[in-house]
């Protein structure tokens, strides 16, 4: 038996006992007045609770489990640090409305009576809208507080950081988590898995291949990443989207996400999420190159001018070689003579120095 079922059950018996007893006070009163009527006070009761129970078998769900359900599922959207703001906030309302009800009791009748029950209600919502709305601020200020009296390695060495399905597919994590830099704990939601299972039984070649290489990176992960790595049931209702989930989940969970996806990099900056961009960092860890310094490059293929042969070096950075096109298919060294950093990326300029293998 449901739950519903059984508050109708008991709201139309509610309803048809006070449909009774309100029969029993009409019969009392209304009957007589009325004079002569073909209608007995024992029919007008049976009447009334039957509509009673009637409109207790309808109108119960609406007035007891709905709301109930309606306010659950709120609670469930809420991030936990609102949830604690608007507590702490409602205290403080309610706090500061004690404190005034004396004096407020004091003032002549009938605001005496009224304002400490108005003061309750201003100073109760007053509070629950002020820490909701600087949360971010106070929860900044205790955490620094706290920060003070502990080292910066205890502070984030239990931070969850939530991956994303991009991330592992990239592979490049793999490598990261083995050298340790990744501090906290590598979190993966379960939906972020289904996705990556699902994208791995697509029936498009290109698609089932990347999904399948993402499963292959998270047993890498599980097996030899330095950083613990941990896979979390946690769920977010009502949304659909992974994307849209993992910002909810990073939100709750107030914790950062770790993509090279570009579209969720901006929606979550956005909306104040940290983010930790693979591509970002594999930008700032480039080697960095002066004009004049050599280096040994391959030259593959040739540039856009006729005499230029271009390379690529171990970090994808390319190298256009001066008078490289007779160069090609050989292994030289070259001395850098210009760096052009465009919107696409990095670009060297280099003149060849020596042969180092011919292919």
């Amino acid at each position: 038996m449901s739950i519903d079922l059984i508050f109708r059950l008991i709201g139309m018996v509610v309803f048809a006992v006070v449909g009774v007893i309100w029969g029993i006070e009409l019969s009392k009163t209304v009957l007589p007045a009325l004079g002569n009527i073909n209608f007995s006070a024992t029919q007008l009761n049976i009447a009334l609770g039957v509509v009673g129970g009637i409109l207790g078998l309808v109108l119960t769900p609406f007035i007891t489990t709905k709301p109930f359900r309606g306010l659950w599922g709120l609670m469930k959207r809420l991030s936990v640090q609102i949830l604690l703001s608007s507590v702490i906030g409602l205290m403080c309302g309610l706090l500061f409305a004690a404190l005034l009800a004396f004096p407020l009791s004091l003032l002549p009748k009938p605001l005496g009576e009224i304002f400490p029950f108005v003061g309750v209600l201003l100073f109760s919502y007053l509070g629950i809208a002020l820490f909701t709305l600087r949360q971010t601020d106070f929860f900044t200020f205790f955490r620094n507080i706290r920060s003070e009296h502990k080292t910066g390695s205890h502070v984030s060495e239990n931070r969850p950081i939530l991956l994303d399905t991009s991330v592992i597919i990239d592979g490049r994590i793999a490598d990261i988590a083995r050298t340790g830099f990744i501090p906290g704990t590598m979190l993966i939601p379960r939906f972020v898995l289904n996705e990556l299972q699902y994208i791995a039984d697509s029936p498009d070649s290109l698609r089932r291949q990347r999904g399948r290489r993402g499963m292959e990176v998270l047993s890498q992960l599980q097996k030899e990443s330095l950083t613990p790595i941990k896979l979390n049931d946690m769920d977010v209702e009502g949304v659909r989207e992974v994307d849209e989930k993992l910002i909810m989940l990073a939100r709750q969970m107030h914790c950062p996400i770790l993509t090279n996806d570009y579209n969720l990099n901006r929606i979550a900056e956005i909306q104040g999420i940290t983010i930790l961009n693979v591509n970002e960092l594999a930008n700032a860890v480039k080697s960095v190159l002066l004009p004049g310094e050599d280096l040994v490059i391959n030259v593959i293929q040739e540039g856009k001018e006729s005499s230029q042969g271009v390379g690529y070096m171990d970090d994808g950075t390319m190298v256009v070689v001066e008078n490289g096109r007779e160069y090609l298919s050989k292994t030289v060294r070259v001395v850098v003579t210009k760096i052009l950093q465009t919107a696409a990326g990095r670009m060297i300029f280099a003149r060849p120095e020596e042969i180092i293998h011919n292919r």
